[in-house]
């Protein structure tokens, strides 16, 4: 058979193929669209990966195409290619998947069967792409998601994870495919935090509790508390209070530290309620959440009873401080150390948006790290010398 034969064998098995989805897909169903070119990607792999068809095929059943279903869009040789590769980065939801490839490849013998014959030329739209039993994998956002979007994801990245992270963060957010390349290239995916938190039960806007994820870090380098120059000299003599004086003091360095559009409130904020006065160690206002940030510092390993004192403190400003237009308050548990599966464990039910983070002081470094960090005050005298 020669190439001009097969190509218009492929013409009208694609050509078929597109006005079956094509009828389907005008009743504005994404994922009829999606096993189209699931279903196409599949037969334009199985006949180009193996030698079937020679070099320049695409380009010249694309332009066939045109001819042939005058208006046609969406099927250039490149984005035939994108089918492809939609196809081969998810072969493992192909209900057929052990059919096929040796039997294509026999067609290029001079001996095939018309049954075989029957079947290379034919695309099946309705039954090759299956979503079964696999773990974790997110079925109702993959179908939500567009086509240029999973390509834009596909191209992007090669973890499943990262994938599946952002087939979620699409359909939740219905990003523009802008802004999903822009995450992408942010590498939004291994920037997340990874906060033990209970954001997305206790925030109702996902995009909210998103957003409140990949503010907070799960630990902080506060390098700028050093014991020493605090002047105790014995660990164990440093309270809460030492380490956040020496935080206001450095206010500046711990809101770039804490992360971006913190305002500082204060500490010690005084409350009250019912004749009862509590006062949260450090309060700040955060422009992109619209809410303030309450956070309760600790020396020492995290304990559940911090999660109930602050929880107190959230309910306090929700209800007497926070202003209407404003979101709910969030709190975030600061210690020296934590077990993250625990604390994850034992935010999970309150009501209150929280979270627990831990963070490092210069003196909790080692020797040889705390040698090798530039000195502060050397480098901003620099700066400024630079500046004049």
């Amino acid at each position: 058979m020669d190439s001009l034969i097969q190509y218009n064998n492929a013409v009208n098995a694609i050509k078929t193929a597109i006005l079956q989805g094509q009828y389907e897909a005008a009743k504005g169903v994404n994922r009829i669209q999606l096993a189209l070119y699931f279903a196409i990607g599949k037969y334009l792999s199985q006949h180009t990966r193996k030698g079937v068809w020679g070099e320049g095929a695409l380009a010249s059943i694309s332009e066939q195409l045109r001819k042939e279903l005058p208006g046609l869009r969406g099927f250039s040789e490149t984005q035939m290619k994108d089918m492809r590769r939609f196809y081969e980065a998810w072969k493992m939801l192909d209900n057929n998947m052990t059919v096929a490839t040796a039997e294509i490849t026999s067609c290029n013998s001079a001996v095939t069967t018309a049954e075989l014959q029957d079947k290379e030329y034919q695309i099946d739209i309705f039954h090759t792409l299956t979503i079964t039993n696999i773990p974790e994998f997110p079925v109702d956002d993959f179908f939500k998601v567009p086509f240029t979007h999973h390509s834009a994801i596909i191209i992007g990245t090669k973890d499943t994870s990262a994938r599946y992270y952002y087939i979620h963060r699409t359909a939740e957010e219905h990003l523009a495919v802008k802004k999903l390349r822009q995450l992408i290239k942010e590498d939004a995916f291994h920037s997340q935090g990874h906060i033990p938190n209970n954001f997305t039960k206790t925030i109702n806007d996902s995009k909210e509790a998103r957003r409140a994820i990949e503010m907070f870090k799960d630990e902080y380098l506060l390098d700028f508390i050093n014991v020493e120059e605090i002047g105790v000299r014995e660990k164990i003599d440093v309270d809460e209070r030492v380490v956040e004086q020496s935080i206001v003091q450095n206010i500046k360095n711990f809101i770039m530290t804490f992360g971006r559009d913190f305002a500082f409130i204060g500490n010690q904020y005084h409350l009250e309620i019912y004749g009862v006065e509590q006062f949260p160690d450090l309060l700040f206002f955060n422009r992109e959440l619209n809410a303030m940030v309450c956070i309760e510092l600790k020396l020492g390993e995290f304990k559940t009873s911090y999660l109930g004192q602050l929880f107190g403190y959230l309910q306090i400003l929700d209800d007497k401080v926070r202003k209407p237009h404003e979101n709910p308050s969030i709190g975030i548990v600061l210690c020296q150390s934590a077990n993250y599966s625990y604390a994850e464990y034992a935010v999970r039910d309150y009501t209150k948006p929280m979270g627990v983070a831990t963070y490092k002081t210069l003196d909790d470094m080692p020797e040889r790290l705390r040698k090798a960090l530039p000195d502060m005050k050397k480098m901003i005298d620099l700066l400024k010398i630079k500046e004049e």
